[in-house]
């Protein structure tokens, strides 16, 4: 499974998102910039410790942390974030509910 993160701030909450207990995986920064200032992350979960329901719930308090920062004083901000399974299923966490992000995680 694959987490793809954008944002000024993407290997910051994507070193954050691998300490999450249960996750386990790496991560490197993609080359091709989308417009100036944005950096992308690309992480590669190999496995889940854990039950999906708990890391589920992790992942979009996680993504609520780094996403709602974009306030005026945000020091830490992130603009997408696209789970990707080995089937090539994709959701944007966007709008998603930990009951998607479980669903995604099971998959």
């Amino acid at each position: 499974m694959k987490i793809e993160i954008q944002g000024q701030d993407a290997a910051i909450a994507t070193e954050e998102l691998l300490r999450i207990e249960g996750l386990q995986g790496s991560y490197e920064t993609v080359d091709e910039v989308e417009r100036e200032g944005t950096l992308a992350t690309i992480a590669t979960i190999v496995g889940i410790a854990s039950g999906t329901v708990t890391i589920a719930k992790e992942i979009y308090e996680w993504y609520q942390k780094y996403h709602k920062s974009k306030g005026a004083k945000a020091n830490s901000r992130i603009e997408k974030v696209l789970i990707i399974t080995p089937n090539n299923r994709r959701l944007l966490l966007k709008d998603a509910t930990v009951e998607q992000i479980q669903e995604i995680l099971e998959d």
